[in-house]
């Protein structure tokens, strides 16, 4: 029997396909359903396997994206380690014996943020690779922590929350906006660093249930005996650009930070705003290979419950879907709700305005 669900304590998200604001219809629809165990492959923003973690289940929560594993990782596998104010000052501050890095400041200028908060950025990145006072048990999580907290704080400056375009200018600019939040955007970084850890620590909390986080491509994960699978891919529009569905594009930036040593490495120079090579873009996931991705998925976990998390007027389509997910398992239904996520080109097509559940048990 579960429990009611508080939904006020989630997680707040900036993040791009984000399930943050439906997940009590989510519940609705899974509450009811018998498992124990559950994989999260596609995991994102740890939105879902949060609601996983407060139904008290075991959740493997996975992401391909080192900048989302940390996510999984301080959120989900994270029992009750929090940030405290001595780690907060070693994070905001100018500490004895630490070296300051400064990749940001000499590739990004005048890209995504003021030069002046890109050197904060290699400032504070600097601290938080250097934190050592703790166990390696602890610090992995103390430093998750922090990564999210600065996340969080890039996002918010962020026009759009993301990073696709080199569109500095669409902040700084003095003109009339119809979008964004300039009144978010004009606050210091450090000012919104410190909310989002002051966010995170309340999130912290203890489960019954063993949890962890996994970094992997989906089809690179081994264990195959979770009672249920929820698969949240990247949508594929059926008539339009696809560019927001390649994560990669849309947060290299974050991604970056979390390889930050090594950042050079991945960095295509020749783009305008210096995204990863598209060779490590999840290519799996393209208009040209989803359907055979899509079997693949369905087969490597068929022995569990399928839970797709979808949109109408996706490619493939629902039907398409529900018949592909028949060949193997007994029996395939679906829920539906409306749903309008922000900046989305579909929004003004109501038939494609649903969220949809298709479940295989």
């Amino acid at each position: 029997m579960n429990k009611e669900i508080d939904f006020r304590g989630f997680p707040t998200t900036r993040y791009q396909g984000s399930k943050r604001k439906i997940l009590p219809w989510i519940y609705e629809v899974l509450k009811d359903v018998e498992f124990e165990t559950v994989l999260d492959a596609f995991g994102g923003t740890a939105s879902v396997s949060y609601l996983f973690k407060k139904m008290n289940k075991s959740i493997t929560y996975n992401d391909k994206f080192k900048f989302n594993y940390l996510i999984g990782k301080a959120l989900i596998e994270n029992k009750n380690t929090k940030l405290n104010e001595n780690d907060i000052n070693i994070i905001n501050s100018n500490n004895e014996g630490f070296y300051y890095y400064d990749f940001i400041q000499k590739n990004f200028k005048d890209i995504y943020y003021l030069q002046k908060e890109n050197k904060w950025l290699d400032h504070i990145i600097s601290n938080i690779i250097q934190m050592n006072h703790y166990s390696d048990k602890v610090l992995q999580y103390k430093k998750a922590l922090a990564y999210y907290s600065l996340f969080q704080a890039c996002l918010m400056k962020r026009p759009y929350n993301l990073f696709h375009r080199k569109n500095l200018s669409l902040r700084i600019n003095n003109v009339a906006r119809t979008f964004g939040n300039k009144s978010t955007w004009d606050k210091p970084f450090d000012d919104l660093l410190n909310r989002s850890i002051n966010e995170v620590n309340d999130l912290v909390f203890t489960s019954d249930k063993k949890c962890k986080a996994i970094n992997k491509s989906v089809f690179d994960i081994k264990e195959t005996g979770y009672d249920l699978v929820y698969l949240d891919p990247p949508y594929i529009r059926r008539k339009r650009t696809n560019d927001t569905s390649d994560y990669l594009k849309c947060y290299h930036f974050l991604e970056g930070i979390s390889q930050y040593r090594t950042w050079g490495n991945y960095i295509d120079f020749d783009t305008i705003n210096l995204r990863f090579k598209t060779s490590l873009s999840n290519d799996d996931f393209t208009k040209t290979k989803i359907k055979t991705s899509f079997e693949r998925l369905f087969d490597i976990f068929s022995d569990s419950i399928i839970v797709v998390s979808y949109k109408c007027g996706g490619y493939p389509s629902i039907d398409y879907l529900i018949k592909l997910l028949n060949k193997f398992k007994g029996k395939v239904y679906s829920r539906s709700k409306p749903y309008i996520y922000a900046l989305n080109h579909q929004n003004g097509d109501a038939k494609n305005n649903r969220e949809v559940l298709i479940i295989g048990v």
